[in-house]
């Protein structure tokens, strides 16, 4: 899917970012997609409606990207946000998924 992507730092058109930012919101979305049917499978193997949502998971995960994303020198409070946009999403999906299961 990396195929041809040139690096940012070598980006001299903008048609070379604009393909870079396609090629990685493609691999975006598919990891995504795959994070989410994790959500499911949590739905499928928790006990319980309360065991949904954990504030304690949730800080960790976002205290661990927003590690990532420092390491890797990107904006970190930037991506924490999205991320914590990103697990509440989860969590509204994992919920529904509960529901449908259980109801």
């Amino acid at each position: 899917m990396t195929e041809n992507r040139v690096k940012p730092a070598d980006c001299t058109t903008m048609a070379e970012v604009r393909h870079g930012v396609d090629r990685l919101d493609e691999e975006i979305a598919a990891r995504l997609a795959e994070r989410f049917r994790y959500m499911e499978a949590a739905a499928r193997i928790k006990p319980d409606r309360d065991a949904v949502r954990d504030e304690r998971r949730k800080a960790e995960v976002i205290a661990k990207v927003k590690a990532t994303a420092a390491r890797e020198g990107g904006p970190a409070a930037r991506i924490a946000l999205l991320y914590d946009a990103l697990v509440e999403s989860s969590i509204a999906y994992e919920f529904e998924r509960f529901d449908e299961r259980s109801g």
